[in-house]
């Protein structure tokens, strides 16, 4: 969805109101003044999508909440880059992790799916941190018609829209295609999300046959910072000790020039903390650490043997929460991995204690490609009891 500002290391993790950190509003005073463009992107019967974006017209804040209501009985039903909750009318919007951070004029955006009966009217006012946005509100009202069918969140087979000029690489019996910033699709248990996120990014688009077996296909340049995270996982929220087993196996196959890794991408504690583990890498890309010398990151721990592989650990932060980084000290395009065994070496040794895992993720972080690229995970699995 995902996360981090820093050039070479990570990416965003998006999510079903996946990655989000539930943070405390900030004083009134913190503030004087916001606008908020609310769009609605799509719509079909009993069901729409929305885009908002928030502007910061006050002082620099480091977490945000937005609220407003609905007039007509909307209910939020998905949303990704931050945790959308509901009551009654009441909606409550909280930052992600990794985009609680407002400077002053800078914006914090986010999205959802909705359902809606008779009409849906765009809200009449928000408020930021408990100050209401009066500098403007802007919004767009649905369109009279639309699509005759709602997007696909659950079943197995969902939307065939075409991939983007030059798409190739996208298999002819995909169920899924799509190419939006944030698409999601869900499937067998696994939700899939585009995940596109840092600015300068290119086209990408994502493909499925299954939640497990799916692809992209990016032209990002190789600039810095990460681009994107598409990716594909589950939502656990369970208690660490309450697990008595977390494994995940992959097969995927990327391209031999570009600047990105693969990796897990793990959230605990509402997004308190975040794990990844690298599979492989390439080009101008690494983790997040508390220092650097003239060869980059610093492991905190080096050659680590734990879930099955060796490991350098890196220990940081992004600003907004704790990361750990995983990077295995041989790549590979395939493996298994006892993720449970990975998260208890960290409660172990005292890096955390007995977290609530949330979302599970399992991706490609990408910073920049050698030209049109394609990624693809041939299976990936993901179990736990």
């Amino acid at each position: 969805m995902r996360k981090r500002t820093l050039g070479l290391s990570v990416a965003v993790a998006t999510m079903i109101a996946a990655g989000a950190g539930v943070v405390t509003a900030l004083p009134a005073s913190a503030l004087s003044g916001c606008t908020v463009g609310y769009t609605i992107s799509s719509s079909w019967p009993g069901g729409f999508g929305a885009n908002v974006t928030v502007k910061n017209l006050g002082d620099a804040v480091s977490s945000w909440t937005l609220t407003w209501s609905y007039g007509a009985g909307q209910q939020v039903t998905q949303a990704w880059n931050a945790t959308v909750t509901q009551s009654g009318s009441q909606v409550t919007a909280r930052n992600a992790g990794y985009n609680g951070s407002v400077a002053t004029n800078g914006t914090a955006s986010f999205g959802f799916n909705g359902s809606w009966t008779g009409s849906n009217p765009v809200p009449a006012a928000f408020s930021l941190n408990g100050v209401a946005c009066t500098g403007s509100t802007t919004g767009t009202t649905p369109p009279t018609t639309g699509p005759t069918t709602g997007p696909t969140i659950g079943p197995t087979t969902g939307p065939t829209t075409s991939p983007p000029t030059g798409g190739s690489g996208v298999p002819s019996d995909a169920a899924w295609v799509a190419s939006g910033q944030w698409d999601t699709w869900t499937n067998n248990g696994y939700t899939l999300n585009n995940d596109v996120w840092g600015g300068g990014a290119g086209p990408q688009t994502i493909w499925a046959r299954t939640g497990s077996n799916w692809g992209v296909v990016a032209n990002h340049p190789r600039t810095s910072g990460v681009k994107s995270y598409p990716h594909s996982g589950k939502t656990l929220n369970r208690q660490l000790s309450s697990l008595s087993s977390v494994s995940s196996s992959f097969n995927v196959s990327v391209p031999a020039d570009g600047d990105y890794e693969t990796a897990y991408d793990i959230w605990a504690n509402s997004n308190a903390y975040e794990v990844m583990i690298w599979a492989n890498q390439h080009g101008a890309v690494g983790p997040i650490a508390e220092s650097y010398d003239s060869n980059g990151a610093v492991p905190t721990a080096r050659n680590v043997s734990v879930g099955g592989s060796t490991w350098n650990v890196y220990r940081g932060s992004n600003g907004a929460n704790a990361v750990y980084s995983f990077v295995r000290t041989s790549t590979t395009t395939a493996a298994t991995v006892d993720v449970l065994a990975v998260l208890n070496w960290l409660r172990t040794n005292g890096w955390w204690a007995d977290v609530t895992i949330g979302d599970i993720q399992f991706g490609f972080e990408l910073s920049g490609t050698a030209g049109q690229s394609n990624f693809t995970s041939n299976n990936f699995t993901l179990t736990y009891g």
